[in-house]
């Protein structure tokens, strides 16, 4: 029997990312994953801006290439790869295509899954992750003092008994660990199961020059969706779950692209088109994250993975805070708090979008569409981790609108004379913050031994985006934000007693 702070069982890019986390903050930790590697079907493409906010604060972001800033995505309809474009679909009906570069310090990244895990776990191994891959998960009870776990090695079938005071699901859309919670999901369900063949193409990689990325392909009983991966592999998604030989996949591949291209087969793929989002995050010990929390299809929004990602960017810190004696335990409760409220905005977005609502069934009510801004850079993150953030706020506003509102991501701006070198987001990332043009603030941090920000000296904003306009407080106020970017709290007023009980209670968690 060995123990560890934490478990995480489930070794993709959402366990990957927890591992690194983790390690980010200090926490040791034991990965296990029933798989030796990465999946032969890469699955997940796009990650946004924000996913890469936090691997910049993990200091890996320049391991990933970059999306090009200029570049947007575009989905056209055709009959065929190399055809005249019949028409294109938007992003979001009435959105502009692009998201603001002005928002984020970075641009995303258009870069497959299967290459992005190995870049994940080299960086987590580097920085002091455990990780046991081949290793399968056979059963995990808890109690008030610990979660247990028995665990196989797929390898040689020998079992270890393994505790640990947290464990994070990063199981999967058919978790065990979930279902062994008996937490049940709420949602649209099951749609429908779709198949899909991956096949190698380089030549095919020549129509991108025209501008589009994604390909819906409509002919005379023939439907289906076509993308690349952007290094000469492509995945025709078929409209149904019939099962294909060899043949039948090569016909519909030469079908697809309209021409006689030499191409390679190199895998097929089942999935299931469905939305479902768990009833409860967090149940004793045990957290859910990625699809082990909720199902969603894969969205031009990045709603999938990504959501997985801000998941244990947040609880991350969070479990540091409380192994590190540094708050209490009922901190981890904000984790569902912020988290399921997220992933149902989500799941509501995703199927009140066009291309899923027709999928949906009768009993669904769609949702106004909110702006991509607001998706990716302005959800509200409600709970006793922040103060302000009342049930009268909307669970998505364009940082515009928001201005350093709390419970939101802290806005990015460059600093003055940095030449796009330091953001405001590379202040945050590890310790609570507080910013603030008054010295009398910083003293009260420094007595609080909160790490502190003197705006005009330890950060200096640029003359047409002031501290004051950006975080929206008067110049004798601050702002606090979190280890995860997310604003704590804010005051317009000078520095007295309620403020700094105030801080101290958000710091440690008390009611």
């Amino acid at each position: 029997m060995r123990h560890v702070p934490v478990l995480i069982v489930g070794g993709s890019l959402v366990g990957l990312s927890a591992s690194l986390f983790l390690r980010h903050h200090g926490v040791p930790h034991l990965l296990i994953d029933k798989h030796r590697g990465s999946a032969s079907h890469p699955r997940a493409m796009g990650f946004t801006e924000t996913t890469l906010e936090h691997y910049r604060a993990c200091g890996i972001a320049d391991r990933i290439p970059q999306a090009d800033p200029g570049a947007r995505l575009r989905r056209v309809t055709v009959a065929t790869l190399f055809g005249d474009w019949i028409a294109e679909t938007e992003w979001t009906p009435g959105e502009p295509a692009q998201r603001s570069a002005a928002l984020s310090p970075c641009t995303g990244a258009a870069i497959a899954q299967d290459k992005l895990e190995p870049i994940l776990r080299a960086a987590a191994l580097e920085a002091g992750a455990e990780m046991n891959l081949g290793v399968e998960l056979i059963s995990l009870i808890q109690d008030d003092a610990r979660a247990t776990a028995t665990v196989r090695n797929r390898n040689d079938g020998a079992e270890e008994i393994i505790t640990a005071d947290w464990v994070i699901a990063c199981d999967g859309a058919n978790s065990t660990i979930r279902d062994g919670l008996g937490i049940s999901r709420s949602g649209v369900g099951h749609l429908r199961t779709l198949r899909s063949v991956l096949f190698h193409c380089p030549d095919a990689d020549a129509v991108l020059d025209r501008g589009a990325q994604q390909f819906e392909i409509k002919q005379a009983g023939f439907n289906a969706f076509l993308t690349t991966y952007g290094d000469g592999r492509w995945v025709l998604m078929f409209d149904d779950d019939q099962e294909r030989d060899t043949d039948e996949l090569k016909e519909a591949v030469l079908r697809a692209l309209g021409r006689e291209l030499p191409f390679e087969i190199i895998t097929t793929g089942r999935w299931e088109l469905a939305g479902r989002i768990a009833d409860r995050y967090r149940e004793g010990r045990v957290f859910l994250a990625g699809d082990a929390a909720h199902q969603l299809p894969p969205t031009r929004g990045g709603f999938g993975a990504n959501t997985g990602i801000d998941d244990v960017w947040n609880l991350s810190w969070k479990l540091a805070a409380v192994l590190q004696g540094m708050a209490a335990d009922r901190l981890l409760d904000t984790y569902h708090a912020e988290r399921h409220a997220i992933g149902w905005l989500r799941h509501q977005q995703t199927f009140s979008r066009p291309d899923y609502a027709k999928w949906a069934p009768a009993t669904f009510k769609p949702e106004p569409l909110l702006a991509n801004d607001a998706m990716e850079f302005g959800q509200l993150n409600r709970s006793m981790a922040v103060v302000g953030a009342g049930p009268e706020l909307p669970a998505a506003a364009t940082p515009k609108e928001w201005a350093g509102q709390p419970g939101t991501r802290a806005p990015h701006v460059w600093e003055q004379g940095a030449s796009g070198t330091r953001s405001t987001l590379d202040l945050f990332g590890k310790a609570y913050v507080l910013l603030s043009a008054n010295r009398a603030w910083i003293e009260l941090a420094q007595r609080l031994q909160v790490v502190s920000v003197l705006v005009g000296q330890d950060f200096v904003f640029p003359d047409e985006q002031p501290f004051a306009a950006v975080f929206d407080i008067k110049d004798a106020g601050a702002t606090l934000v979190r280890p995860d970017g997310v604003i704590a709290w804010r005051s317009d007023a000078q520095p007295d007693a309620v403020a700094q009980d105030a801080i101290d209670q958000l710091i440690a968690a008390r009611a």
